[in-house]
């Protein structure tokens, strides 16, 4: 039975069987449903011709869902102690996801990221308030550092984004620009003379559920277009090609993310920064791909104000992006060979060339992605093969 309180001290790196629990369980389903608000306000606005802005708009807001999740899961590797507190202080930070997600239409449409804004500040709040709590049960005067400044970081860089509300349009992206570098820098900050005690195992597999709920969500909501697509315009022939394709690029996005164990490339807080970070470009092309795939679909029932050229790019801009990302990130640490290390980078020049393939663009990028998996296979398998078997 969960106690009403107890020290936030910070948990042992050495711990064996470390598993998300259900409370992050929760908190990741409830955080992608922001994501799946910025991925349907990306897809109206491509759709209506509006990808510069779209694309932005998605970039800023994916940035602000992904950094409160990413550091939340951080700080509950080092320090979550399940008590009634604890609990209390992350739901706060779930209903702060849902105050964003309620704003983020009127962030596209209208440039107002006023909703946006406070949501995130209650899941800020919500974190400096936990940092305070670990520094007050600290162990040690360089841990309990480490804790203020993290708080103390994050308290002043929510006053920044206050600019947010009062810049005029064309200077957001700068402010944005600034603001996330001051985000990013924090944690280098309060970490430079103390790590925080993170669990590597469990950080590989928080990222690891986040993805395949991320990947989950382009799922759904491809499958939500097309049902659509063949029930208002009877587009069975035209949606059957993009769908199938779309299962195919997800399948082999979740193949070669797990292809390998994640967790032994976080040997140190270095590999740590770089591997955490880096999957804002993972988690946001993962969840643009079923974007891409609802924009397709509107343009092959005639609903979307776009060229097919423009549709398919939609699609396989995305899961390049991916595939280059995984690969830079995670991947080429384990291959070996420049066979093998040329997978990942020649399918995904091969998925942009797929772009020009008309209303067969997503199907033959699908195809691409599942022959990309095959190789892997096939490589790794004969790297592996003992030698004088034949």
């Amino acid at each position: 039975m969960t106690r009403s309180f107890l020290p936030l001290t910070a948990r042992s790196r050495e711990e064996s069987h470390r598993a998300s629990t259900p409370l992050e369980l929760f908190f990741d389903l409830c955080f992608v449903v922001a994501v799946a608000q910025a991925g349907a306000s990306l897809v109206h606005a491509v759709a209506e011709g509006h990808a510069g802005t779209g694309v932005l708009n998605y970039a800023m807001v994916f940035f602000a869902v992904w950094w409160a999740w990413m550091n939340f899961s951080w700080f509950a590797s080092a320090y979550d102690n399940d008590d009634v507190l604890y609990r209390v202080i992350t739901f706060v930070q779930i209903a702060g996801v849902l105050v964003l997600a309620a704003g983020v239409s009127r962030a596209f449409e209208e440039h107002d990221f006023l909703v946006v804004y406070l949501g995130y500040v209650v899941m800020r709040l919500a974190l400096a308030s936990q940092w305070l709590r670990a520094a007050h049960h600290a162990g040690s005067a360089a841990e309990r550092t480490m804790c203020r400044r993290y708080a103390g970081g994050v308290l002043v860089v929510q006053v920044g984004w206050l600019a947010l509300l009062f810049v005029p349009e064309g200077a957001l992206p700068w402010v944005f620009l600034v603001m996330a570098l001051a985000e990013v820098a924090v944690p280098l900050y309060a970490e430079k003379d103390t790590p925080s005690a993170w669990h590597p195992h469990h950080i590989a597999e928080r990222y690891g559920l986040f993805t395949i709920i991320v990947l989950g969500e382009s799922v759904a909501a491809a499958t939500v277009a097309v049902k659509s697509g063949i029930a208002e315009h009877d587009a069975l022939n035209e949606l059957l090609p993009v769908a199938a394709g779309g299962l195919l690029i997800v399948f082999s996005a979740w193949w070669i993310y797990f292809v390998v164990p994640a967790h032994d490339r976080l040997t140190d807080s270095r590999q740590g920064f770089l591997w955490g970070y880096g999957h804002y470009v993972i988690l946001m092309s993962a969840a643009a791909i079923g974007a891409g795939l609802e924009i397709t679909v509107e343009e092959a029932v005639g609903k979307a104000h776009i060229s097919t050229l423009a549709a398919s790019a939609s699609v396989t801009i995305p899961t390049a992006v991916f595939l280059l990302s995984v690969w830079l990130l995670h991947a080429r640490h384990f291959k070996t060979g420049l066979a093998q290390q040329a997978v990942l980078p020649g399918s995904a020049l091969l998925i942009l060339l797929c772009s020009f393939a008309g209303r067969w663009a997503v199907p033959a990028a699908g195809l691409v992605a599942a022959a990309t998996v095959a190789a892997g296979v096939t490589l790794t398998a004969r790297a592996t093969k003992p030698a004088g078997n034949n």
